[in-house]
């Protein structure tokens, strides 16, 4: 797949606080790339630099095939949503996709199967104050991609969106990525992005702490863990080999398991006498990998403070 975006070595500072730390990653035709962290890790500094809003101090973003930032060729869905209240949903269609120096006639054709496939058919002239939080976010949504980008840039896509407006935005993204869009999407949601992406970037303070396929990640960082429904006692299970720790519940447990375990040998030394009505083996979520690596960099970080 072709490279559409590059970013290579991206530093920048305000004032004393160094926020992002020699970021670099890539963005390919066709992907979905997602891009995550805590709050004040450097997302929105890291896609604000990509989108020419500030500056990097020190790093390079490359758009490939471009010598300058095509903003004609970027769609860009801030996670601070703002259209203008008091205007018409087409009338802000149109006038946002003039600013991209789009066709209006293809643009206003677009608008409305768009707004029929997001169940907004008859909305478009309609002030943007009338309509629901959701309703406005699919609104945005259709302005970001009105235009036909080649690069989408989705800052929390899914916020404020009910489980039906979740799919179609997600069925959406896929199609669009289907169809060759390079996608980097910045969400909190690690179920939807487990869902919909293809790669994965995480920051932490302003550093890289992961970044690769999203087979890749669990398989480094996603050890298994074994959910067993039945009535077992803690004890009985402490006694399991190769497992880490235990959620117990009365009628429910979960083991998570050492890194190297081989799931179906370790299947097979489990004790006749468990309680098992059914079993699951899988490997951790995407959440489970973020909060382990999130809490983990955090608990190094106060130790370096106190070592200071």
């Amino acid at each position: 797949m072709e490279t559409i975006l590059s970013v290579q070595g991206l530093e920048k500072s305000f004032k004393d606080k160094q926020v992002l730390k020699s970021i670099s990653f890539e963005v390919k035709q066709g992907e979905i790339m997602a891009i995550l962290g805590p709050n004040g890790a450097g997302k929105s500094t890291t896609i604000r630099n990509i989108m020419g809003i500030i500056y990097p101090d020190r790093g390079e973003v490359i758009f490939h095939q471009y010598k300058d930032i095509p903003r004609h060729k970027i769609g860009y869905l801030p996670e601070e949503r703002g259209l203008y209240k008091n205007v018409k949903v087409m009338d802000m269609l149109l006038y946002l996709a003039d600013l991209k120096d789009y066709p209006l006639k293809k643009a206003k054709e677009r608008a409305l199967a768009y707004l029929e496939k997001f169940d907004l058919k008859g909305k478009e002239n309609v002030n943007l104050e009338e309509l629901s939080k959701g309703m406005n976010q699919k609104v945005q949504f259709i302005s970001s991609i009105l235009h036909e980008p080649e690069l989408l840039i989705l800052d929390e896509p899914f916020s404020g969106l009910d489980p039906v407006s979740q799919d179609v935005f997600k069925d959406e993204i896929r199609h669009l990525a289907d169809q060759g869009t390079a996608i980097l999407l910045s969400s909190h949601q690690m179920n939807l992005v487990e869902e919909i992406c293809d790669r994965l970037f995480m920051i932490q303070q302003g550093e890289k702490v992961i970044y690769g396929s999203l087979d890749d990640v669990k398989t480094e960082y996603a050890n298994f863990k074994c959910t067993i429904r039945g009535h077992n006692d803690l004890t009985v299970l402490k006694q399991l080999p190769q497992v880490q720790r235990i959620d117990h519940q009365p009628d429910r447990a979960v083991l998570y398991l050492d890194h190297d375990v081989t799931p179906t040998l370790w299947l097979k030394n489990l004790p006749v006498e468990l309680h098992i009505q059914e079993l699951s083996i899988d490997r951790i979520s995407l959440h489970e990998i973020f909060v382990d690596i999130a809490n983990s960099n955090q608990s190094n970080e106060k130790v370096g403070e106190q070592h200071a």
